[in-house]
């Protein structure tokens, strides 16, 4: 899975990327709200294209504009419930705004839908991840007073022929999709039912988009995809099929200075030929993503990973011998179905043995119509979950610790994103290995690799200082 995060778009990022790029003089403008994983952020900026070639131009007041979108995210309960406070909050401003629409995307469309329109009347239309491109239409009919709904799910659809409006707005590093939809049906997540089968986008397409970044002055792309190893495109030209190793081998040879990443990895899937690739090129950043869920072999297998917590250690062992020192960060899911306290030290341990930087801690929360509310009980009491999941915080929160203190001394190249949040005098970029760092501006801009040596620390981020 991508990163289970739930945050929304920055408005004022968002307003300087759309505004520069849409018709400001539009009379029908859209406000638009995305949480969830980097799939979910991706999406929005397809969904800004089309909107643009409809004629909408872009506003970051939510109070100027003639329709209103909210891109959802159904992973955990907690995201549900945030996205429906804010469509609670968009139904009363229509009451004040009678030409409003609002309009659900994504996955809490696909899985909500009737009673989104019907039950709640919170929304007006409801457009599924590959529906986007009959948005048009759609909002045609919402304008005539009808409930708008597409939701069918496509094998066919990747949206390689549009071109992303970027809504990130800080102009250097940007997502790539690579591919849709998902074929691993874990057992406790809803990914496959709302997002489909799994579909490779055309490698074409992907390189071209690349190119067009770079031409922008953007310095950073990550491939994503909700597991990028797994990528493969036929050419229907008689050609050889592509693998996400050539893929990742074609980006990165576009320009030596444009840094590659990548998410999400599967640990059943990535294999020696993405390492010994992300080895022979200095531009391909060496971290990986690779989601446990949990270090107990008999909960995995309940969770249809489809591997056990040996196999894992082992894929670890072989990822820091071919990229010694690589970066690695995780998923963790606490409480799942039929964990025992045996089951919580298991994953403990995978935790200490692997060490990794970071990692995005979860309880679990089921998810109606996964093979796991089918098939187990949700029998783990919340209070046992917030007890596991404290634990694994707390090991976590050392394992970044000490990570960061093998640091203080080094220099790291840091490819400079914008100013830093707490302090206008400071930037903040990433590392190599995918860490934050904070350093005073100096004479360097927005977009440029500098050398920053590391100073101090938190468990969270690197403090530094640029040196010649």
């Amino acid at each position: 899975m991508l990163e289970l995060a739930t945050k929304v778009i920055d408005e004022s990022k968002q307003g300087t990327a759309l505004d520069s790029a849409i018709n400001a003089t539009s009379s029908k403008k859209f406000y638009i709200e995305s949480y969830g994983c980097a799939m979910n952020f991706n999406d929005s900026e397809i969904v800004a294209s089309i909107l643009h070639e409809s004629g909408y131009g872009a506003t970051t007041d939510m109070y100027e504009a003639s329709l209103v979108l909210v891109n959802t995210c159904s992973i955990r309960e907690k995201a549900e419930q945030t996205i429906r406070h804010r469509l609670m909050h968009f139904k009363g401003l229509k009451k004040k705004k009678s030409n409003l629409l609002v309009g659900v995307l994504g996955c809490m469309a696909e899985r909500l839908k009737d009673k989104l329109l019907e039950e709640e009347k919170l929304v007006d239309l409801v457009v599924g991840p590959d529906a986007y491109r009959t948005l048009p239409v759609l909002i045609a009919e919402a304008e005539g007073g009808q409930k708008s709904v597409n939701v069918l799910l496509s094998r066919e659809e990747t949206y390689a022929d549009i071109s992303p409006i970027r809504l990130d707005g800080n102009g250097v590093s940007s997502f790539v999709s690579i591919m849709r939809g998902c074929n691993n049906m874990c057992s406790f997540c809803v990914v496959p039912f709302t997002r489909g089968r799994e579909r490779s986008r055309d490698a074409k397409s992907i390189l071209q988009e690349t190119k067009d970044l770079i031409s922008q002055g953007y310095k950073e792309v990550t491939l994503l995809g909700q597991n990028v190893d797994s990528y493969r495109w036929e050419d229907d030209q008689g050609g050889e099929s592509v693998t996400f190793a050539n893929l990742l081998e074609s980006v990165a040879l576009l320009d030596n200075k444009l840094r590659v990443r990548f998410s999400t990895s599967h640990p059943k899937d990535i294999t020696d030929d993405v390492l010994h690739v992300m080895a022979k090129y200095p531009n391909i950043c060496k971290n990986i993503h690779l989601p446990i869920q949990s270090g107990s072999t008999s909960v995995l297998q309940r969770m249809n990973r489809t591997y056990t917590k040996e196999w894992y250690l082992h894929k670890v062992a072989r990822i820091l011998e071919i990229l010694p020192g690589c970066g690695l960060s995780t998923d963790i899911i606490s409480g799942f179905c039929g964990e025992t306290d045996e089951d919580q030290q298991e994953t403990l341990d995978v935790l200490k043995k692997c060490s990794f930087d970071f990692a995005y801690m979860y309880s679990y929360s089921e998810r109606p119509g996964t093979l796991a509310a089918r098939r187990y009980e949700d029998d783990i009491p919340e209070v046992i979950k917030s007890k596991r999941l404290s634990e694994i915080i707390e090991v976590q929160r050392e394992n970044s610790r000490l990570s960061n203190l093998k640091d203080l001394g080094m220099t790291y190249e840091v490819l400079v994103e914008g100013p830093s949040k707490k302090n206008a005098d400071e930037f903040c970029g990433r590392t190599d290995k995918n860490k934050m760092v904070v350093f005073p501006k100096m004479n360097c801009v927005k977009g440029d690799y500098v050398n920053v040596e590391i100073y101090e620390c938190t468990s969270g981020t690197l403090l530094g200082k640029i040196v010649a």
